[in-house]
C-alpha cells in the first residue's frame, strides 16, 4: 500500500521546507600531553565542562605553534613561545603551569657536576623550548659554562651513552630523576630549584592564552572557558589525593609519588609568578615581559 500523501500531482514530503540548525561549534583548547597539566583537566570532566570543549593533545613546542596559527583558540602556551607572540595572545589570570622552588619534571640529569661541563656534550631532549632556554641560562650565568649542545629523544639511556649531561622535561624527566638516575648513579638537578635559588622567585613554564581575535569574537565562551578551568583545577587539588590514585593505575608512578608531584606544582599566575617571568625575559632579552597584561579571572558561580 501506498502510504505517501499527495496533493494533487505533488509529493507534500517535497513540499516541506528544510528544517537546519546552526550549532556553534565548540573552542578549540589544547592539552598538553604530560602529566603536569593533569590536575587542570581532571576536574573538568566532573563538572561536565570537558564536552563543552574540543580538546586537542600535543607537545608544549607544537600546542604553541598550533594557537598562533589558529588551528586552536586557546591552550597552554611554552613561555618564550609567548614572549614572541605577546602581539596575538592574550594570557589568562591565574592559570599556568610553573614552581615556587623544585618542580620535579624539568632536570638536567649528569654524569659529572655542572660546573665541569665547559665543552662538554650536554644533550637537550626537551620539547619546551622554555625549559632548553633556561637549562642553557642557568649552566651559563650560574655554572659558567658554555656546554657542546645538540638535541636528540629524551631517551636517557641514549643521552647518557652519547653525552656528559642531558636536558628533560615531562614525564620523561619524572621517570628519569625517580626511576633511572638513581639506579644509574647519575646526578639530578631540578631546574625549578636552580632558578629559585638563583632569583629568589617562581618560574613560570607555560601560560594559557587566548587568540586576541577569537577573545575578540567570542568574549563569554572564553570567560566560561577560563572559570571552568579554575574550577576543575581547585576541585583537583582539593581531591588531589583521588586525582593521583586514579593516574597511577596508568601510570610508572604510584599514588603518593603523584600526589607529592601535583602539590610542587604552582598553578597559578599572580604577582610573584609575573616577577618571575618578567626576570627571565629580561635575562634572555626579551623586551616587554614585564609589562604582560592578564585577561581577568572571572567570578565563580
Amino acid at each position: 500500500m501506498d502510504l505517501s500523501l499527495n496533493v494533487g500531482s505533488h509529493d507534500l514530503r517535497r513540499t516541506l521546507p528544510k528544517v537546519t540548525t546552526h550549532h556553534p561549534s565548540r573552542p578549540r583548547v589544547g592539552h598538553i600531553q604530560f602529566l603536569n597539566c593533569l590536575p587542570l583537566y581532571w576536574g573538568l570532566a566532573r563538572t561536565g565542562s570537558l564536552l563543552d570543549l574540543e580538546l586537542a593533545k600535543d607537545t608544549p613546542e607544537r600546542l604553541g605553534e598550533r594557537l598562533v596559527a589558529g588551528e586552536l583558540d586557546m591552550g597552554p602556551v611554552s613561555l618564550m613561545d609567548f614572549f614572541g607572540h605577546s602581539d596575538e595572545l592574550v594570557p589568562l589570570a591565574d592559570i599556568a603551569v610553573g614552581c615556587d622552588g623544585p618542580v620535579m619534571s624539568c632536570v638536567i640529569v649528569s654524569q659529572v657536576p655542572l660546573d665541569r661541563l665547559d665543552g662538554a656534550r650536554v644533550a637537550l631532549g626537551s620539547t619546551s623550548r622554555t625549559s632548553v632556554r633556561l637549562a642553557r641560562l642557568l649552566l651559563s650565568e650560574a655554572y659558567g659554562v658554555t656546554p657542546d649542545y645538540y638535541t636528540c629523544p629524551p631517551d636517557l639511556g641514549l643521552m647518557m651513552r652519547e653525552a656528559d649531561a642531558g636536558v628533560l622535561i615531562g614525564d620523561a624527566a619524572l621517570r628519569a630523576s625517580l626511576h633511572d638516575a638513581p639506579r644509574l648513579g647519575l646526578e639530578v638537578h631540578d631546574l625549578g630549584e636552580m632558578w629559585h635559588a638563583w632569583t629568589g622567585l617562581p618560574f613560570v613554564f607555560a601560560v594559557w592564552c587566548v587568540r586576541r581575535g577569537y577573545l575578540a569574537d567570542h568574549p563569554e565562551t572564553v570567560r566560561e572557558v577560563h572559570r571552568a578551568f579554575l574550577s576543575s583545577r581547585d576541585l583537583s587539588l582539593t581531591e588531589v589525593a583521588k586525582v593521583a590514585e586514579q593516574a597511577a593505575r596508568w601510570e610508572d608512578f604510584d599514588a603518593e609519588v603523584l600526589e607529592r608531584y601535583f602539590t610542587t606544582l604552582d598553578f597559578r599566575l599572580g604577582e610573584r609568578q609575573l616577577a618571575g617571568m618578567a626576570e627571565f625575559g629580561r635575562r634572555v632579552g626579551r623586551d616587554g615581559a614585564p609589562d604582560v597584561e592578564l585577561l581577568p579571572a572571572p567570578e565563580p558561580r
